[in-house]
């Protein structure tokens, strides 16, 4: 019931007014966000690198309510792009679609996309596309496979195991070339799409690692490049260390070289599994969150870890 709770007040435009007036908040949320500008997230991006972690980057922002909005987002994300091109930094580009778009128009959000990914091929990079709730699911897919047909091969996806659908969208976009974030799910779903229980939601993550994991041993996939941008097939988002050991052994059980898979964590969140994972000589991907539009985002990170919840009530009693 939080967990809906604190969904629900992610999307709500009159909690974010009320919420982000409260500095223990912005002071809280700062733990996950690396900062208001591109040089804040270039500093954190620096300091990772130096540990072997690679990165990549969001600008934050989604359901633009503008095509003004919609084309200055996508600008912001091409000028990211060049940023990390000048720095010659381990890091790459994660957006999501309706920030340029897609819940406005979707030739806008094409438009502003392939605009995107021109600069992404400029500078030799690579854009993840997130995955959000599933109104967007087949649209969000339809415009990766877009890309594809368009010759860009510096696209991948995020994938969902609480979504029932996510095992065939996995095997047939594994043929298409795709490489995948895995995660477990941050929206809201109804039980008709989505598994209601954690243990089916775990459960269906090493299934579908499993199979990605097997893809990447038997089909013409390359590893992690040696520039840190280009991701393995699997890259796996979770701070669970059951989910974590499962894939450490699975891989080890079929001899899959340890480059060909990837643990994919958010900034702020278990450092100590992320170290730990280089430390046993597995490539680590932090998600650095940057920009003003933080809302949306720190309230998911508070449905996913409700404890953190006591600390933001008991800051906000402190007022």
């Amino acid at each position: 019931m939080i967990k809906s709770l604190l969904i629900y007040l992610s999307k709500a435009a009159w909690a974010r007014a009320i919420v982000t007036k409260w500095k223990f908040v912005r002071q809280a949320a700062s733990r996950f966000i690396a900062g208001d500008n591109i040089e804040d997230a270039l500093v954190v991006v620096r300091e990772l690198n130096k540990k072997g972690i690679n990165a990549t980057i969001d600008h934050l922002g989604e359901s633009t309510t503008s095509t003004e909005d919609a084309i200055r987002a996508t600008n912001d994300i091409r000028r990211l792009l060049e940023e990390i091109g000048c720095c010659e930094i381990r890091a790459n580009v994660s957006l999501k679609l309706t920030q340029i778009g897609l819940a406005l128009d979707f030739d806008l959000c094409k438009q502003n996309l392939v605009a995107i990914m021109d600069s992404a091929k400029e500078n030799n990079n690579y854009i993840r596309i997130d995955m959000e709730d599933t109104p967007y699911t087949d649209l969000t897919i339809e415009l990766f496979r877009f890309l594809r047909k368009l010759g860009y091969q510096n696209v991948g996806l995020v994938i969902q195991s609480y979504l029932y659908r996510s095992e065939g969208d996995i095997k047939e976009l594994i043929c298409e070339g795709a490489r995948f974030r895995l995660v477990k799910g941050a929206y809201k779903e109804p039980k008709s799409v989505a598994y209601p229980k954690k243990a089916d939601v775990d459960k269906n993550f090493d299934n579908l690692t499993k199979i990605m994991l097997d893809a990447s041993l038997k089909e013409n996939f390359s590893g992690l490049s040696s520039d840190g941008r280009i991701p393995p097939l699997p890259g796996l988002g979770t701070h669970d260390p059951n989910r974590i050991k499962y894939a450490q052994d699975y891989s080890k059980e079929i001899g899959l070289s340890k480059d060909m898979l990837e643990f994919q964590m958010l900034y702020g969140i278990r450092r100590d599994l992320q170290e730990n994972c280089v430390k046993e000589g597995f490539p680590v991907r932090v998600y650095v969150p940057y920009g003003t539009h933080w809302y949306p985002f720190y309230m998911r990170r508070l449905a996913e870890r409700p404890a953190n919840l006591l600390f933001f009530i008991g800051n906000y009693f402190k007022k």
